[in-house]
């Protein structure tokens, strides 16, 4: 009886303490699970429950999903920084045999906005959860946990490449950048760095551009530095719009350092 009265004493204090629809794990499980299953955890500290002599180091589940009084989904709060979810490209080309193309510039896009450690960017293996499925942009950020979701296709055909990529702010549905890209495909992968890399230079520009005062807090003046610094030394009338692109920027924000640095170094030399 002794064994089953100790058992009984501890599920009354976990009851004591977790809310309906809640599940709560101490340290020692949480150690055990953290890695294997795909939720989240609010960690609560110590707490004293009742019939347990000392405090138990406590971690609420969070899951995603889960129901609220009313019956609606309930959504995992967003992390302190910028969130994204980058969706599996779509194929275009007609032929299943370029979903490796599709799904490696996916992949390394990820990756390499995870390197930058203002974003919070979702793995991809919970995104890839996605693949094939009908894009509802709301749904599926409420699911991960995340305000913007990045979206694109890729068409491939007579040795070039097609891809268009779009960033959406889940909360209102807007989208915030659109681009495509036309490459030629003498180099496989030189083409997905070179696409990657000017995703990523705009994705943390506009995200990370709304924390981070030293640089702008206009999205226009970015863009427009942005513009400007593909065009400079390209040729004289190149250098002279990218002028123009930098001065309108500082217009728009008379202490954006940036604008002014690439003006200066925006010097044609024929």
């Amino acid at each position: 009886m002794a064994p089953a009265s100790m058992w009984q004493r501890g599920w009354r204090a976990w009851l004591s303490l977790a809310e309906p629809g809640e599940i709560y794990l101490s340290r020692a499980v949480h150690e055990q699970v953290k890695r294997k299953l795909e939720v989240g955890f609010d960690d609560l500290g110590p707490k004293v429950l009742k019939n347990i002599t000392e405090p138990v180091h406590v971690y609420r589940v969070r899951v995603v999903g889960a129901a609220t009084e009313a019956g609606r989904p309930t959504a995992p709060p967003l992390p302190a920084k910028p969130s994204i979810a980058v969706l599996p490209f779509i194929n275009l080309s007609g032929d299943t045999g370029e979903d490796g193309f599709t799904d490696g510039l996916t992949q390394n896009l990820i990756t390499d906005l995870s390197r930058n450690r203002g974003l919070f960017v979702i793995a991809h293996q919970s995104t890839f959860a996605y693949k094939g499925r009908p894009a509802d942009i709301g749904v599926i950020a409420h699911e991960l946990g995340v305000r913007y979701v990045l979206e694109g296709s890729a068409r491939r055909a007579a040795g070039r490449v097609r891809i268009n990529a779009q960033l959406i702010d889940a909360t209102g549905g807007d989208h915030l950048w659109a681009e495509r890209f036309d490459c030629g495909l003498h180099d496989v992968f030189a083409v997905q760095d070179e696409v990657i890399d000017k995703i990523v230079e705009v994705l943390v520009g506009r995200l990370a551009v709304r924390r981070c005062c030293s640089r702008t807090r206009s999205i226009e003046a970015y863009d427009l530095c942005l513009r400007a610094r593909a065009l400079r030394k390209r040729s004289p009338k190149a250098s002279g719009e990218a002028d123009l692109l930098l001065k309108r920027a500082m217009e728009l924000d008379p202490v954006y350092a940036e604008a002014y640095r690439w003006l200066a170094k925006n010097v044609w030399v024929g």
